[in-house]
């Protein structure tokens, strides 16, 4: 898992000799939904590794995504099949943690809960592209994440590796999570299946109808500016504000849209918090006053 762009489908690559796809080099997604790959060691080992779409997808909403994954990881739940480790990547050569990167990162931690951090690792790719006078920099980018962003899964177990763009670092990587140990349920496998719940009911469907809500709040104000300034009839601006009015406005109707399917009615509510509870709880990754978030955007600058 990890944000559109950050190495996910290029990992997998490397473990299945597969080749790299059309378009993996864009900061835009090349997968669409949820893929499988089967590969058989001659040792005999089999292993199955799954690559999964990025939140802020080119061509998906996030709930859709998150539909998506939920699916998926409940079906496999509901067939008492367990994931022996998850893998976040993140681009080290990212200076700043963008709103996007925040998203990806909470609904992470919303996803996986604390029983299962044990079971994570925190990828940092990019590493191939590492040139000598960014190794300070670089360095320092890795003691500000283990430091402050990726801290709580880390004290809860999961561990940051390095991945050098090889098939022996991915597989190292990979063996280091194979080892004996009761394989985990992710948070949001307990709350569908054990608990009974709807998507929108989840840790990680909340913490998405959250972001709906303060995006929507930043649209809003955006409009209001916008207004403003058109009413002012600055010749030099009006076509760039209006143009950057019909977006904004179409792009607040999506999110409301969203919304409106992730809401949980009051009666709801309360059923739920009498009803099943699940062993897992939610781990909180990014919050709006330890990461310097504005608005909808998280937008700390790591060096």
């Amino acid at each position: 898992m990890g944000p559109t762009g950050s190495g996910k489908s290029n990992f997998i690559n490397q473990l299945t000799g597969s080749k790299k796809e059309p378009g993996a080099e864009k900061l835009e997604s090349c997968t669409r939904g949820i893929r499988e790959f089967e590969v058989n060691l001659t040792d005999g080992n089999r292993y199955v590794f799954v690559d999964t779409p990025g939140f802020d997808d080119t061509y998906q909403s996030d709930r859709d995504i998150l539909r998506t994954i939920a699916d998926w990881l409940a079906k496999k739940y509901q067939g008492n099949v367990k994931l022996t480790g998850v893998i976040y990547t993140h681009r080290i050569s990212d200076n700043r943690m963008s709103g996007s990167v925040c998203k990806n990162l909470d609904l992470f931690g919303q996803l996986c809960g604390d029983k299962a951090a044990q079971c994570v690792r925190l990828v940092t790719t990019m590493w191939d592209k590492q040139k000598p006078e960014n190794t300070t920099t670089w360095q320092e980018r890795v003691l500000r994440l283990e430091g402050n962003f990726w801290e709580p899964l880390l004290r809860l177990g999961a561990r940051h590796e390095r991945f050098l763009n090889t098939p022996k670092s991915a597989w190292d990587i990979v063996n280091g999570l194979v080892q004996p140990r009761t394989p985990s349920a992710l948070l949001i496998q307990e709350e569908i299946v054990d608990a009974e719940k709807k998507l929108n009911e989840t840790s990680a469907g909340q913490a998405l109808y959250s972001r709906f809500q303060r995006v929507l709040l930043e649209q809003k104000e955006m409009l209001k500016q916008i207004a403003v300034a058109l009413a002012q009839k600055d010749p030099d601006a009006v076509d760039k504000l209006q143009a950057e009015y019909g977006q904004t406005e179409a792009e607040m109707q999506k999110v409301m849209r969203d919304m409106e399917g992730m809401r949980i009615p009051l009666g709801r509510r309360i059923a739920l918090f009498f009803g099943k509870k699940t062993q897992s709880v939610s781990v909180a990754i990014v919050s709006e006053s330890q990461h310097m978030m504005t608005g909808a955007h998280c937008s700390a600058r790591l060096i």
